[in-house]
């Protein structure tokens, strides 16, 4: 009997890390310290959440079907501040919005590629990319990743083929954290415009960028909606996780395309989410920049404090976003070693095995901390505990 489509593919990552806590019981001084997963566990701020009240008693279209690319004021305004961020001249056609980042991603890949196509993805990789590619019959071809976790624009071309639909990269990284230089983005696009494909940039996490300015040039160049599709996630900036709220800009031709993919799959985004999306656009600018100052100083808490680490044998790999991703010294693969962390160390931290092809060595010795949710002693405490632990013994 042949497999389904679910069936080719792994157990969802982070709920599967979940299961590791059942049956572990963690004392009130040494609570468990939960790094597994990139999204912000606070709601959105009060005056967010008053607007979103008031959008629920006094407006009827929110609890009604809307239009299936999303709502044309908010595809209008991520046209506007995405133009004014990037320097470039976006228009409303040129975005949709989705139920989340994910569902972007799984909506591009649909209109652009078949079963037996193939989708270049630098590793390690976010796995709902993989998992999705899986499911739809698509080859992941992995980039394995160079020095400070940068993917190589030449060993890239070497691996397309004529069934090579995309390359998909993710800049800030999930889940090195790594910024993609401008430069080396631009040589990427650059690539896949000479072959006749797709750069699927994902940039869910571009409001936690440490750089000012615009972080590439991909929208200033003429025809860029040809080859560029851009991703981005409302998730992540306004806390609005639960609402599944994100976007794709890219041609209209494309986004036609897509839309019967979502039309078939939700009808519509959600319709709160949606004008929450919007007002959070409109109305929390100065709110989001101190979130990113906090995550930044987060960052800088992860560089200034990883010498006790790094004494031990850790390496910092990568860090950025809301993400470091670090090479563990035990003797250990990491699927085996995360688990015995929850119950050695009280800590929730995913393996690098999540992230890497199967039988691809590199995964066992790298584990991937996000820090969304911890502050600075937060990631002192983190540390302290990592940096204590003996060796596993007989951790099974």
């Amino acid at each position: 009997m042949s497999l389904s489509r679910t069936q080719t593919t792994f157990a969802p990552p982070v709920m599967e890390a979940r299961r590791w806590l059942d049956g572990v019981v963690f004392s009130e001084t040494k609570p468990l310290i939960n790094v597994s997963q990139a999204a912000p566990v606070d709601p959105p701020p009060p005056a967010m959440r008053a607007a979103m009240a008031q959008m629920i008693l006094e407006d009827d279209a929110t609890h009604l079907y809307g239009p299936v690319l999303g709502l044309p004021e908010l595809r209008a305004e991520v046209a506007a501040q995405f133009s004014a961020g990037y320097e470039a001249s976006l228009s409303p056609d040129q975005v949709a919005i989705t139920s989340g980042c994910n569902q972007a991603f799984s909506a591009v890949i649909t209109a652009i590629a078949n079963e037996g196509d193939e989708v270049i993805l630098p590793t390690p990789y976010y796995f709902n990319h993989k998992m999705w590619l899986d499911m739809s019959g698509i080859a992941s071809v992995p980039l394995p990743c160079g020095a400070g976790l940068l993917p190589s624009v030449e060993e890239c071309a070497a691996l397309i083929t004529p069934k090579t639909r995309a390359i998909a990269l993710v800049t800030p990284n999930n889940p090195a954290g790594v910024e993609y230089p401008a430069d080396l983005v631009l040589a990427f696009y650059q690539l896949a415009r000479s072959h006749g494909i797709k750069l699927i940039i994902d940039e869910t996490y571009r409001d936690f960028d440490s750089r000012t300015g615009a972080p590439h040039s991909l929208l200033q160049q003429d025809g860029w909606d040809e080859t560029v599709v851009q991703l981005y996630s409302f998730s992540k900036a306004y806390r609005l996780t639960g609402h599944r709220v994100g976007a794709v800009v890219t041609s209209p031709s494309l986004l036609a395309e897509a839309e019967k993919f979502l039309d078939t799959v939700a009808i519509c985004p959600n319709q709160l989410g949606q004008r929450a999306a919007l007002w959070g656009m409109q109305n929390l600018s100065d709110w989001l920049a101190g979130e990113r100052l906090e995550i930044l100083d987060r960052r800088a808490a992860i560089e200034e404090g990883f010498g006790p680490l790094a004494a031990k044998g850790w390496s910092l790999l990568g860090v950025g976003a809301y993400f470091a991703y670090v090479a563990h010294p035990f003797d250990l693969p990491s699927d085996q070693l995360a688990p015995w962390l929850v119950r050695e160390a009280g800590v929730l931290v995913l393996p690098g095995t999540m992230f890497q092809p199967d039988g691809d060595p590199a995964g066992a010795g790298q584990l991937r901390i996000a820090f969304a949710n911890i502050d600075r002693d937060g990631i002192n405490t983190l540390f302290a505990r990592l940096a204590g632990l003996a060796p596993p013994h007989n951790p099974a």
